[in-house]
C-alpha cells in the first residue's frame, strides 16, 4: 500500500507513521532521511544533492524527484511505504504520478490554534532531549529524567509556529485540491488522541489496528 502523509507541523505525522509503517511492515521515507542516505552512499543523484548543500542553496526540485524514485526502486518498497514530507508542491506530485501509484494520501487536520498551543506549550530537555507540555509539567523546570532543565525551542514560541502554518497552507492548499480531484484524500483528525487517530488512520486503509 503506497500511502501519502500530509498534515501540518506538530499534527502528529511523525508519530502516526511509524504506528502505521509498523503495522503494515512498510518503510516510512522522508526527504531528510533519503537525503542523507544518498549523500552516504554516494550515489549520483546523492553527490549532486551535496554539493547544492554544501553551497548553502536548497536541493532543486529535480533532484530530489530523482532521489524519490530511487529510494521507492530499493526492495523494501515492494510491499508499499508512507511518503512524509514529499510531494510539497502540485509540480512535485505531478512528477511523482510519472513513477509511483499512489493508493491513499492522509491529511491529519488540526486547527491551527490548537497546533499553536500544543507546539507553545512544548518544553524539552536540554540535555537528554525529552519532551514534556506545559500543561502536565504543573510549573516544573526540570527533566523527571535526569533532572537538567527543560527549555522551549525557538521554533516552538507561538510566532514561530504561525508562520510554519502559514508556509505549510500556502504550499499544502493546492496538494488537498490536487488529491481531493484525484479521489485519494482523506482527511483525519489528528486531535482526537493518538490511539483513536490511529484507529481512524486504520480504517481508511482497510487494515486492523
Amino acid at each position: 500500500m503506497n500511502i501519502i502523509f500530509l498534515g501540518p507541523p506538530g499534527a502528529g505525522k511523525g508519530t502516526q507513521a511509524q504506528r502505521i509503517c509498523d503495522a503494515l511492515n512498510i518503510p516510512q521515507i522522508s526527504t531528510g532521511d533519503m537525503l542523507r542516505r544518498a549523500m552516504k552512499e554516494g550515489t549520483e543523484t546523492g553527490l549532486k544533492a551535496k554539493s547544492y548543500i554544501d553551497a548553502g542553496q536548497l536541493v532543486p526540485d529535480e533532484v530530489i524527484i530523482d532521489l524519490v524514485k530511487e529510494r521507492l526502486a530499493q526492495d523494501d518498497c515492494k510491499n508499499g511505504y508512507i511518503l512524509d514530507g514529499f510531494p510539497r508542491t502540485v509540480p512535485q506530485a505531478e512528477a511523482l504520478s510519472a513513477f509511483a501509484d499512489i493508493d491513499s494520501v492522509i491529511e491529519l487536520a488540526v486547527e491551527d490554534q490548537v497546533l499553536v498551543d500544543r507546539l507553545s506549550g512544548r518544553r524539552v530537555c536540554v540535555n537528554c532531549g525529552a519532551t514534556y507540555h506545559i500543561s502536565t509539567l504543573n510549573g516544573k523546570t526540570v527533566c523527571e529524567k535526569c533532572g537538567e532543565s527543560l527549555i522551549q525551542r525557538n521554533d516552538d514560541n507561538a510566532e514561530t509556529v504561525l508562520s510554519r502554518l502559514q508556509v505549510y497552507h500556502a504550499q499544502t492548499a493546492p496538494l488537498i485540491g490536487y488529491y481531493t480531484e484525484k479521489g485519494l484524500l482523506h482527511a483525519v483528525k489528528g486531535d482526537q488522541g493518538i490511539d483513536n487517530t490511529f484507529a481512524a488512520i486504520m480504517d481508511i486503509l482497510g487494515a486492523k489496528a
